[in-house]
């Protein structure tokens, strides 16, 4: 096959979570540690750093893998959904994985394939792991996919666990309340492996304290080693100033991720970076405030709080309930079985008061709100990572 052919047998033969939901999610993780044993178990040859959590993780694993990068450390970085390429979701040193690889490994175990039947996540995760094992990084950064403890990713073996936020998030799947779903993502937590936790809640600390002592893991909650003393926005990019809350040294950082939330992640990013310099890794602050600043270049994170484009300027994130009835909406969908259809998109938003036009294509969608739209004015395109 080539490499069209290999992504169409991976898109359209193995179950998806974006395709078909829940019945995608194995709730073990047999057939994750089937694939690896095939390849001889390629996540046991590099370190790794495992980052959960409900919201944040995905751009706390883009911004350590930047500040390792930057220090001179081969990098590799595992992240989902991708935007545009599925070969976003596996990179090294901000480099896409090879279409000859993702061709090779699919053609190299297609008899385990029919043999194991894994979803498309269980395989990208084995293909990952032995793409950074052949390469030899010297760490890599694995996040999550959904929940923790049975996520197929949950095979590793980590240098550091990080949990960045837990919120309501597949109750289906993880449970109903903040303390199940906090349980869920605790699972990554492993044996004398320092873990730190971002954003804690007075229902979900316990959880957190309980799994830690449990597994003998050292545990720190980065809102209780420094805060964001002050912030603002300065030629596009979030400006924070971070003071430590035992030396009350301050230091300030240029981010070139946008969204106000960052200022929660970096507190987590830069407790990350502490635990990881304990463990002798050579990342001084020269280092994390370059880092931080170049995320985006340096990793190819795309689609949070992102401009791309200007006169009129247009802003990508999703704040469906939090936009003015004064504006004018475009009402659309991603091209996936699971996406909301753009008639019922638009019947909710008018109980808020939110009235527009409803077309079943994204880019006619855009294309639209381009012609009507003067010079001067914002297009906010609001959705998840699939509409993007």
């Amino acid at each position: 096959m080539n490499y069209a052919a290999t992504l169409h047998f991976l898109y359209q033969q193995l179950p998806m979570y974006s395709r078909i939901g829940a019945a995608a999610y194995k709730k073990d993780l047999t057939n994750i540690q089937a694939l690896c044993h095939a390849l001889h178990q390629p996540q046991k040859k590099f370190k790794s750093i495992h980052i959960a959590g409900t919201n944040g993780k995905g751009s706390t694993s883009h911004m350590l893998a930047a500040i390792l990068q930057e220090a001179g450390y081969k990098t590799g970085l595992y992240t989902s959904p991708h935007l545009t390429d599925f070969r976003e979701r596996i990179r090294i040193n901000g480099e896409m994985i090879t279409e000859d690889f993702v061709v090779t490994f699919v053609e190299r175990i297609r008899q385990h394939i029919n043999i194991i039947q894994p979803s498309f996540f269980e395989l990208t995760v084995a293909m990952a792991f032995e793409y950074f094992a052949q390469q030899q990084v010297d760490i890599a950064v694995i996040e999550v996919g959904l929940g923790g403890r049975l996520d197929s990713t949950n095979i590793i073996d980590p240098i550091l666990s990080v949990i960045t936020h837990i919120g309501y998030d597949h109750v289906q799947m993880l449970g109903n309340s903040l303390p199940e779903i906090a349980f869920e993502k605790a699972g990554i937590i492993k044996l004398n492996t320092p873990v730190v936790i971002g954003e804690v809640l007075p229902e979900t600390r316990p959880v957190f304290e309980k799994q830690a002592t449990t597994t003998n893991a050292p545990i720190s909650f980065a809102q209780e080693k420094r805060y964001i003393a002050d912030w603002k926005y300065e030629h596009h990019r979030l400006v924070v100033d971070v003071e430590d809350y035992h030396s009350n040294e301050r230091k300030k950082y240029h981010l070139d991720l946008t969204g106000i939330y960052q200022t929660k992640n970096v507190l987590t990013v830069l407790e990350a970076a502490y635990q990881l310099r304990i463990q002798n890794f050579k990342l001084d602050d020269t280092i994390i405030a370059k880092a931080l600043s170049q995320v985006k270049k340096t990793t190819g994170l795309h689609g949070r709080w992102e401009v791309i484009h200007q006169h009129p300027t247009v802003v990508l994130e999703k704040v469906l309930s939090l936009l003015p009835k004064t504006a004018t909406y475009y009402f659309t969908k991603a091209q996936i079985p699971r996406a909301l259809p753009e008639k019922e998109l638009a019947e909710t938003a008018s109980v808020i008061g939110l009235q527009g036009y409803s077309f079943i294509d994204v880019n006619t969608a855009i294309q639209t709100a381009l012609q009507h739209a003067q010079p001067k004015d914002l297009i906010l395109v609001c959705g998840s990572v699939f509409l993007v």
